[in-house]
């Protein structure tokens, strides 16, 4: 017998995670598959950090850790939100998770009732809508154009707002497109905000130092929202650490008893030697940040130009990050032999298939039409990839 829960049956698989599946099931059939549907780093975790880990095991960091994490970690957390964004959180108030995924989702369910909505700006990630859903709580998405670098304005926030807005998540710089909201445009969004003292501000900062801006303002330095607002962080895209499982939330400290609450019931503390490492990238050396972040500015600007050249996909520059998200709607309704794009789902599997290109379909990120391309891949696999969907996108008619 199967039974299973309504609230699963109303998820979506993660369809990052799918084609990231689908492009290792063809790898091992002896494809050669380029993955640029995978939003993850192609660079080591940094030397020093891997020590940090391996000294935390002589020194038998093996035991269950405080659920929102060692005090010593939560206090470099707080350091590190004092130092670089001007904000004020005692460690207290700070809760670390396994990734920032479990911290978003934890916020999420500790705020959100049976039907509140929560107002999220799409394009968006993938999970966002899921972890609502799972909440119960009602998305109310507001798309964003490329014509506008996939940015709201305050005059659409307003718009979306009702007495059951409970919540407003903004991501920047974001996934899936790399939009980066500077200070004055966030400035707008928090004028609005600021009149409706119930809604919560949860800011996933995560692509925080991927940033070709010269400059990142994070969502909880402006006063007028500072004690509402959470925000989302931690060490997997900064400083290449996916798999060490590390992300955190600094809340107002009502809500961080919440979060510590639920945490305790379903996961307790993350990885203790994760969480040693976690400490030493925050304390250690930011180098090998700044180095990550150069090359990803140098990926960016060739996967927009080789992007640029390709007839009848039309891209913006995304300012952070490491994704492109270009429009495809001009290859909808085209065929290539028996394969017929009907849309942009359509069009990441053909590219799979004919051009042995993982990509992600738009419509998982609330915007159909589009595909995502991850560049956090070599320069060499990204004038492969790109000269590959080039030519396998030519044959269509």
């Amino acid at each position: 017998m199967e039974y299973v829960s309504q609230r699963i049956k109303a998820m979506a698989p993660s369809a990052t995670l799918a084609m990231s599946q689908k492009s290792n099931e063809l790898k091992a059939r002896g494809v050669d598959v380029i993955n640029l549907s995978v939003g993850e780093p192609d660079f080591n975790t940094p030397q020093h950090i891997k020590e940090a880990a391996e000294k935390a095991i002589r020194e038998n960091f093996t035991f269950y850790s405080p659920v929102p994490g060692y005090m010593s970690l939560r206090k470099a957390i707080a350091e590190k939100l004092h130092n670089e964004n001007g904000l004020l959180y005692a460690p207290e108030q700070i809760v670390v998770s396994n990734g920032a995924k479990q911290a978003l989702c934890n916020v999420i369910l500790s705020c959100i009732n049976p039907g509140d909505e929560v107002i999220i700006p799409t394009p968006a990630w993938v999970s966002y809508v899921e972890m609502v859903k799972l909440a119960e709580g009602i998305n109310v998405t507001v798309p964003a154009t490329i014509e506008a670098d996939f940015k709201i304005t305050p005059q659409q926030l307003e718009s979306a707002i009702t007495p059951k807005t409970r919540m407003v998540l903004i991501c920047s710089p974001s996934n899936p497109t790399g939009s980066v909201y500077s200070k004055e445009e966030l400035q707008g969004l928090v004028d609005v905000i600021k009149k409706y003292p119930d809604i919560i501000v949860l800011a996933d900062e995560i692509y925080e130092h991927i940033n070709f801006t010269g400059k990142f303002t994070s969502v909880g330095s402006f006063p007028e929202i500072a004690d509402r607002t959470v925000i989302i962080n931690g060490v997997s895209k900064a400083y290449a650490m996916t798999g060490w499982r590390v992300g955190f939330c600094a809340a107002p400290l009502w809500l961080a008893k919440a979060v510590n609450k639920l945490q305790g019931q379903y996961t307790s503390g993350c990885s203790s030697i994760a969480q040693k490492a976690a400490e030493a990238a925050y304390t250690g050396s930011q180098e090998c940040v700044e180095m990550m972040r150069q090359a990803f500015e140098r990926r960016r600007n060739l996967i927009v130009r080789l992007a640029g050249e390709i007839p009848g996909i039309k891209v913006n520059k995304p300012e952070g990050a490491f994704y492109l998200f270009p429009e495809v709607s001009s290859f909808l309704g085209k065929s290539h032999g028996d394969f017929k794009i009907e849309n942009s789902g359509d069009l990441a599997m053909y590219l799979l298939e004919e051009a042995h290109v993982a990509t992600v379909d738009g419509a998982a990120f609330c915007l159909p039409g589009y595909i995502r391309l991850s560049y956090a891949t070599s320069d060499d696999n990204i004038v492969e990839a790109m000269r590959r969907i080039k030519e396998a996108l030519a044959k269509l008619s």
